[in-house]
């Protein structure tokens, strides 16, 4: 089944890294304590009951394939990816709400530990690779990211997301992660060209 994405451009594409401009969303989030694996399944459950009708619109959708009717509260459509990203010791695991929805019109949730909040538009730069979910393959390649963006003469502007866009049961070797940084700058070529440009001269 297609997952609708967050939107964005990508502004430059250099193998496995990519400076993108998003576009702006809403996120639908909760902010969970425990350890980095255990983080987003806790989270998840919360995130999930939402967006499938724990909420207090109270509205009744008719869905399809099949085609079903149920009293429970707005359902809205998953997208992807869903982000993690830490808070102190504790963990903010976010799903991204349809383009469709604005702030103000995605049903207030029932569970007063899941929060809506605005984002703006913003330049991420982002690192893609599969694999399993686990902090040590998270921190791997945060730092591979970090030290590209640096390289490119970028300022890094904000915490990394781990983003994940499968569902737990699909083979690790299939699955698609990324690395999001927030990032300050114009990327591409010019600002690496720049960047070198500053460096001393020898002595």
């Amino acid at each position: 089944m297609a997952i609708e994405e967050a939107t964005y451009t990508v502004v430059e594409d250099d193998g496995e890294f990519e400076i993108r401009d998003y576009a702006p969303h809403v996120l639908a989030e909760t902010v969970v304590a425990g350890a980095f694996d255990r983080a987003g399944n806790e989270a998840f459950r919360k995130l999930f009951r939402y967006i499938s009708g724990d909420n207090r619109s109270r509205h009744k959708v008719a869905m399809t394939a099949p085609v079903s009717q149920e009293p429970t509260g707005e359902k809205i459509e998953m997208t992807a990816p869903v982000g993690q990203r830490p808070a102190e010791d504790r963990w903010v695991v976010s799903f991204t709400m349809p383009a469709s929805y604005a702030r103000e019109t995605l049903p207030e949730p029932g569970d007063s530990q899941v929060t809506l909040r605005q984002v703006p538009a913003r330049r991420m730069a982002a690192l893609r690779y599969s694999g399993f979910w686990t902090e040590r393959s998270y921190l791997r390649h945060k730092m591979k990211l970090e030290s590209w963006v640096r390289n490119r003469g970028l300022r890094i502007a904000g915490d990394p997301v781990w983003a994940r866009y499968n569902p737990p049961f699909a083979p690790w070797f299939l699955r698609r992660n990324e690395i999001l940084v927030p990032v300050d700058g114009d990327g591409g070529l010019g600002a690496a060209q720049n960047a070198e440009a500053r460096k001393p001269e020898p002595r």
